[in-house]
């Protein structure tokens, strides 16, 4: 029985630990999801709202605004989160101020007892004569013992009421700590309602110039929605000629070595990482070991592979999206679009070889860079510092973002294609 109470009592503790833990660790999460929404409605206002409104068409700036006010929701949700969260530790605190009070109460009150009798019994009987009136030296031993014991016990008490009471501080302090926390995230929530209503305003007022007109302005929608498609259909092109052209090449180049080698009547001894894997498929590379090595290299950095930008926030994502204001218009991206600082340097996300550089209107110039059977495609350059055919390694500059004149935007359009197929950026790209 005693060992169970000993294990009931040890469990508890251990439960208690780990709910401290987990609401420490929980507080610690909603923190760092708190001070990345906030780092992004930095970079919504830098990068979005760093021109006048009248510099954007209405489109345009409904779409900023449709990114902070979603931001701005995220905030509050975080931020109402942490406060619930607070709420439950600092009621949870109260209740164990309140047992520590009770517990140090009880433990005074035996130690002030435990005193006034220790000290009752020293006026009547010295400890001397307790001794001494022992009947042989067995007792007098045993005494000596009693009273080592007795002394040891009444220093853990007073130990035990020491720890009691800088646990009860220790609690009334975490407690005001989390009460101003908590008094300043509902301060800042409350500037944040405020900002989102103001927000809400600006957008209704926009939505209903959009309302006003909806027929020019889902043509106008759609008109740029079949510019991108025609960007794309040029990209799609430039990526099945690079891909004929690198076949082409390096099957040129293993005959020529074949060739050589039969001439001068030796073995092809060519090293595995120039020898041709066939494609599967019609419109894929044909790899050497090293391109397969890159590509394997490559697929291993999933989700974590650098930003093409160093500072970006994407404003329009992968895939077919119903437009917010016009429910019977659908867009589609086959890359992300990336809103970046001006003149902001454009970096390979990978290692690998510039496969081609072109200029295609309005995209302005494109590069594309081969990891393996992989690609990477930055559009809408407004310079380029490197050539094709270079070897290009992470983070490597490869030109700059150019600024629409109309717009007053920055925006890198960036794809990933496995040979000819699109795939999502944000599943390759860390935190996209």
């Amino acid at each position: 029985m005693k060992h169970f109470r000993t294990f009931l009592f040890l469990f508890v503790c251990l439960i208690t630990a780990s709910n401290v833990f987990s609401q420490v660790d929980k507080q610690k999460e909603l923190e760092e999801k708190r001070q990345a929404i906030l780092e992004e409605i930095k970079q919504i206002n830098s990068l979005l709202f760093k021109t006048k409104k009248e510099e954007k068409s209405v489109l345009s700036q409904v779409e900023d605004i449709n990114q902070r006010i979603s931001a701005s929701e995220n905030l509050i949700r975080v931020t109402n989160q942490q406060a619930n969260l607070l709420t439950r530790n600092i009621n949870e605190n109260i209740n164990k101020i309140s047992s520590l009070r009770d517990e140090l109460k009880v433990m005074k009150a035996d130690y002030a007892a435990m005193i006034q009798k220790s000290y009752k019994s020293k006026n009547q009987q010295s400890r001397i004569m307790f001794l001494l009136s022992s009947e042989d030296f067995l007792q007098a031993y045993k005494r000596i013992q009693y009273m080592k014991q007795y002394a040891k016990f009444r220093k853990k008490q007073g130990e035990g009421i020491k720890a009691k009471t800088e646990e009860l501080q220790k609690l009334n302090a975490d407690l005001i700590g989390q009460k101003k926390t908590k008094q300043k995230l509902i301060a800042e929530n409350e500037v944040a309602k405020s900002k989102l209503t103001e927000e809400r305003k600006d957008q209704q007022a926009l939505v209903a110039t959009l309302k006003k007109d909806e027929g020019k302005f889902t043509s106008q929608i759609r008109t740029k929605q079949q510019q991108a498609d025609e960007i794309d259909r040029q990209i799609d092109a430039l990526i099945k000629a690079a891909i004929e052209e690198a076949n082409r090449i390096a099957r040129a180049k293993a005959a020529a070595e074949a060739a050589a080698a039969k001439a001068n009547g030796t073995t092809v001894t060519t090293s595995t990482k120039n020898v041709i894997t066939e494609p599967t498929k019609t419109e894929e590379f044909a790899l050497t070991a090293e391109d397969r090595a890159l590509a394997a290299s490559f697929t291993n950095n999933k989700g974590k592979l650098p930003w093409p930008v160093e500072k970006g926030m994407v404003v329009k994502s992968f895939g077919t999206h119903q437009h917010p204001q016009f429910p019977n218009v659908t867009t589609n991206s086959s890359g992300v679009e990336i809103a970046t600082e001006d003149n902001a340097d454009v970096r390979s996300i990978f290692e690998g070889q510039v496969l081609s550089i072109q200029f295609i209107k309005g995209a302005n110039k494109v590069v594309i860079i081969q990891h393996g059977d992989y690609l990477s495609v930055y559009s809408n350059l407004a310079t380029v510092s490197v050539k094709k055919g270079d070897k290009v390694s992470t983070k490597q500059k490869i030109g700059t973002v150019a600024k629409s004149p109309t717009e007053g935007r920055t925006v890198l359009k960036f794809y990933i294609y496995q040979n000819k197929t699109k795939i999502n950026p944000a599943d390759w790209i860390y935190r996209m």
